[in-house]
């Protein structure tokens, strides 16, 4: 029923998506929908929105769980965010179609959430080089990269090409976190952490209170 219900809002968004649709593409009875959807067309986006989440952030484990470095952890991380974005359907005729409820949830506060779960997941990985601070700070450059480039398109930078991800983190993510961590009188460089196969290097440590949205910006 769930994937009944993203390939009608695909094909013709939510405001046009109907029980009866979901129920046809899911090839079972209206009926059945409601048994096990008591809240209704509701209770099905909300299902939708919950499954497509964890898709998301399963993927983006396996990218990132497997990465060897620094470097690889973040170009892998944001190469996935940005290809499962990009590539995702439903969103795509949403963002074109019925553009404000997706941009509804990327703005203000709702921006702030959208953040903060993503900062929460994506930092562990980023633990095994970054100390606690260093990682949620790092996490949301990341993840404001990623939104803003996606919502407003550059020409020259595709996120979904790893080449050029890598070469925006070498340019401008990996010195930014040196440059931070020189700041507190650290000892070790982004570069260490970044080369291929130091696993265990650490950046320095950053004792500053988390990032703000300015800081971030």
């Amino acid at each position: 029923m769930i994937d009944g219900a993203l390939a009608c809002i695909a094909r013709q968004g939510v405001a046009k998506t109907t029980l009866d649709d979901v129920a046809r593409a899911a090839a079972c009875s209206r009926a059945t929908v409601y048994r096990a959807f008591p809240g209704g067309k509701d209770a099905v986006l909300g299902a939708v929105v919950d499954t497509e989440v964890s898709r998301f952030f399963s993927a983006l484990a396996v990218r990132m769980g497997a990465a060897t470095d620094l470097e690889d952890v973040l170009v892998e991380g944001m190469t996935e965010a940005a290809t499962r974005f990009a590539e995702h359907r439903a969103l795509g005729f949403l963002l074109e179609s019925e553009p404000e409820l997706v941009l509804s949830q990327l703005a203000f506060a709702r921006m702030d959430s959208v953040l903060a779960v993503t900062c929460a997941f994506t930092a562990p990985f980023l633990g095994r080089w970054l100390d606690q601070a260093e990682s949620k700070r790092v996490a949301e450059w990341a993840a404001r990269i990623v939104v803003s480039y996606l919502m407003c398109p550059a020409d020259g930078v595709d996120l979904t090409d790893a080449g050029q991800v890598r070469r925006l983190v070498r340019l401008f993510v990996l010195p930014g976190i040196r440059a931070l961590g020189g700041a507190q009188g650290g000892h070790s460089s982004a570069s260490d952490a970044g080369g291929r196969g130091q696993a265990t290097r650490t950046l320095p440590i950053n004792r500053s209170p988390s990032t703000t949205k300015g800081e971030a910006s």
